[in-house]
């Protein structure tokens, strides 16, 4: 048993430990929690972007297909996750995390479902008449004057969803997907529990959600010219 001086932080299983983070096995992984992490946030994220996108663009003139759509994406939403978790993981490899990225996605598609068709709504009827009036095909309508008027309201979703997808992500781990969230079942199931490493699982969940944000702000910015010009 390895016997530490008193006043080490590891000794005193203090929550702020460098100490922690000094040991070559502890920063890698740290480290392989957060890329896992980060590709199941971005994975389950992007997919339900673009499928959201899809069934916005088939639903939205049709108030039966749309209110259809928005009710099962509600549906999905209210399963509880860790019963979700556990359901898919009964059916596929466990060694792999698709049953995580399938329940995230799910989680997912109400929240951009509703930005995505909030979004396409305003777009004002007389900019795209004047858009058909030059000639605009179906697919140059949506991918030109449609889908760019409308993506303040979708990259809000999207920063709803990752945000909230950030915080989800570590509920995978009571099932073994990892993420940061092995490292909070680590710390917790340890005996006394880790405060350093349950510590540091939540200082980087908050820190993705921040970077996360300020991150989408600046592609919106970027995808978003006009407004650009417009602020200045």
């Amino acid at each position: 048993m390895l016997l530490l001086p008193r006043g080490n932080c590891l000794a005193d299983n203090a929550y702020w430990c460098p100490a922690y983070f000094t040991n070559h096995y502890n920063r890698h992984t740290i480290l392989s929690a957060l890329s896992e992490h980060v590709s199941l946030v971005a994975r389950s994220v992007a997919i339900a972007l673009v499928l959201s996108l899809v069934i916005a663009l088939l639903v939205r003139r049709s108030t039966v297909a749309r209110a259809g759509s928005i009710g099962v994406a509600n549906l999905l939403y209210t399963i509880p996750s860790v019963a979700a978790f556990a359901l898919l993981s009964s059916f596929l490899d466990p060694r792999h995390d698709t049953g995580a990225v399938i329940v995230l996605t799910a989680y997912n598609l109400i929240l951009l479902l509703r930005n995505v068709l909030v979004g396409l709504d305003t777009v004002p009827e007389d900019v795209v008449e004047a858009a058909r009036g030059l000639g605009y095909g179906r697919f140059r309508l949506v991918t030109r004057v449609e889908l760019p008027l409308a993506l303040p309201s979708i990259v809000a979703g999207v920063r709803l969803a990752t945000v909230s997808t950030i915080g989800i992500t570590t509920v995978a781990a009571l099932l073994g997907f990892g993420g940061l969230g092995g490292l909070l079942v680590a710390g917790l199931n340890a005996h006394p529990p880790f405060h350093a490493e349950i510590f540091t699982a939540l200082v980087l969940c908050i820190a993705l959600a921040v970077v996360s944000e300020v991150v989408l702000l600046l592609v919106e910015r970027w995808l978003s010219p006009w407004r650009r010009a417009r602020s200045t």
